[in-house]
């Protein structure tokens, strides 16, 4: 005769079923999340959903599915921007809690108007620990010009940070704002005559006392590139390495360079550094006035003429 459980013997079966399943389960999971895992001390997660986010860490190598998105779900919802991870290699379940929690330590690099990226670049290297070799090659390897690219400003960049992401953050953050700028200034952004205008926009960065005088800085570039006339400025052989160095008449009669514009008309071929948006506004809207000349006065500004006769006149100033 066949022996038929009570209801509550069934339950208790069906409990226990419940229970060594649940069991089973965190099990599983508590293997699944001590799992190692291979990161680099500071990533990059970009904003959106879920399921892009996941996709753009598989597409750099992180060892992520549909799975921890789950999980992560439990956890809250993944930070947006560089985050400081602080290991290379830790547990799925300590990577999956970073990716919701952990923050990156920010710290402040300065690029300053009319700088050369030779000299930030060294100073980059200095204060971040970083390999002034591969800086310069990454830049190389997303920048479309040899300097100028990345502008004058002061960026939040984490602890951490490789060389290759520090230089594609500058110059991607970079050349958006460059973008955004064409277009608000000339309606669209065309790379080769916008960075006409950067490469104005340097001298004049170089040149100028302060702001004012920018537009008529700008004024003498445009009325001499018009007439042909060599722009003959000090500024422009103040490029990469030279920021610093007083230009002498030797490095004019030396120097084979586009930057020299003592020896050849029109612009240099690259930006000679870095701008802000106030070289580049006066690049691209110059003063209304005559000018041909400029010399610096005691002052520590400089006068300006139309004629030659009045610009020797203005080295008595």
């Amino acid at each position: 005769m066949i022996k038929i459980p009570t209801k509550e013997a069934r339950n208790r079966l069906i409990l226990n079923v419940f229970v060594d399943g649940f069991f089973i389960l965190i099990i599983t999971l508590c293997f699944y999340l001590a799992t190692p895992i291979q990161s680099s001390k500071v990533i990059y997660v970009p904003q959106g959903g879920m399921n892009e986010i996941i996709a753009y860490l598989r597409q750099n190598q992180f060892d992520i599915n549909k799975l921890d998105g789950i999980l992560i779900r439990f956890l809250g919802y993944p930070q947006s921007g560089w985050l400081n991870i602080n290991r290379t290699f830790l547990s799925k379940g300590d990577f999956l809690y970073k990716l919701t929690y952990a923050k990156a330590a920010l710290e402040d690099i300065t690029l300053i108007p009319g700088e050369t990226l030779y000299f930030f670049i060294k100073a980059a290297s200095e204060q971040l620990n970083l390999d002034e070799g591969k800086l310069h090659q990454y830049y190389t390897k997303y920048a479309p010009y040899v300097d100028g690219v990345i502008l004058a400003n002061t960026y939040k960049v984490p602890k951490g940070i490789t060389e290759e992401h520090l230089m594609y953050y500058l110059v991607n953050t970079s050349l958006k704002e460059h973008q955004k700028w064409a277009v608000k200034f000339l309606g669209e952004y065309d790379e080769r005559q916008w960075f006409r205008f950067v490469t104005i926009a340097s001298i004049i960065q170089k040149e100028s006392a302060n702001i004012q005088e920018m537009p008529l800085v700008s004024a003498v570039i445009h009325n001499r590139l018009k007439i042909k006339m060599p722009l003959q400025m000090d500024g422009a052989l103040n490029y990469g390495r030279f920021s610093h160095t007083k230009v002498t008449p030797q490095m004019i009669r030396n120097d084979t360079t586009s930057y020299n514009t003592y020896k050849f008309n029109g612009i240099p071929d690259s930006p000679v550094g870095s701008v802000g948006f106030d070289a580049i506004k006066a690049a691209i809207y110059p003063a209304d006035v005559d000018y041909l000349y400029f010399v610096r006065i005691k002052k520590g500004e400089h006068a300006f003429s139309k004629t030659y006769q009045e610009h020797i006149k203005n080295f008595s100033q």
